[in-house]
């Protein structure tokens, strides 16, 4: 699994903290497992970084028929009509859609845009091992934590001078206030 930390986004406010910091944050984050990697191809980009350019170069480099999964949160998704070339999404990977406790429950893709709940209908995959089949084109969508944890939450708690302990690995927070990150 690559986690690929943004350099420049397109639909929100620069990060708060810098390529070097994000980057190290990671792989503090990631470094107790093996498969997970950390992947710098947008952290140090200064133009607005596009999903769908970062999957052509993947896409490029791991080959045709490799699946790729892109891994995006339901309020993520819910926004995917706004992102750059957001059809072309579907011919580089697949989506999992990962839904937070409290999103709506089974109503939250009524509030989606018309478009994106035709290509959810469409594409929707039964199981994620459905996935393996294709390199490309579906969508799979489950609740994968039982703890509502976002990342605006833990910056806002930093910025209260509050402590986000067991909201994220502790290397993580300990590089945060050793950096006074968010403050």
């Amino acid at each position: 699994m690559r986690f690929l930390p943004t350099g420049t986004p397109a639909h929100r406010d620069r990060p708060l903290a810098s390529a070097a910091h994000r980057l190290a944050m990671v792989k503090l984050a990631i470094a107790d497992n093996p498969r997970f990697v950390l992947d710098e191809h947008e952290a140090h980009k200064t133009a607005p970084c596009y999903m769908v350019d970062t999957l052509t170069t993947l896409r490029s480099e791991v080959g045709a028929t490799t699946p790729i999964i892109l891994f995006l949160g339901a309020d993520a998704f819910a926004g995917l009509t706004a992102w750059h070339h957001w059809r072309r999404l579907f011919d580089l990977a697949h989506l999992a859609v990962a839904r937070r406790p409290g999103d709506g429950g089974e109503t939250w893709q009524t509030s989606l845009p018309a478009e994106l709940a035709g290509e959810l209908a469409a594409r929707l995959a039964s199981e994620p091992s459905t996935l393996r089949a294709s390199p490309a084109g579906r969508i799979v969508v489950d609740t994968v934590t039982q703890l509502a944890i976002a990342a605006r939450q833990i910056r806002a708690l930093c910025a209260a001078g509050l402590e986000p302990r067991y909201l994220l690995p502790d290397a993580v927070l300990d590089y945060i206030n050793q950096n006074r990150l968010y403050r």
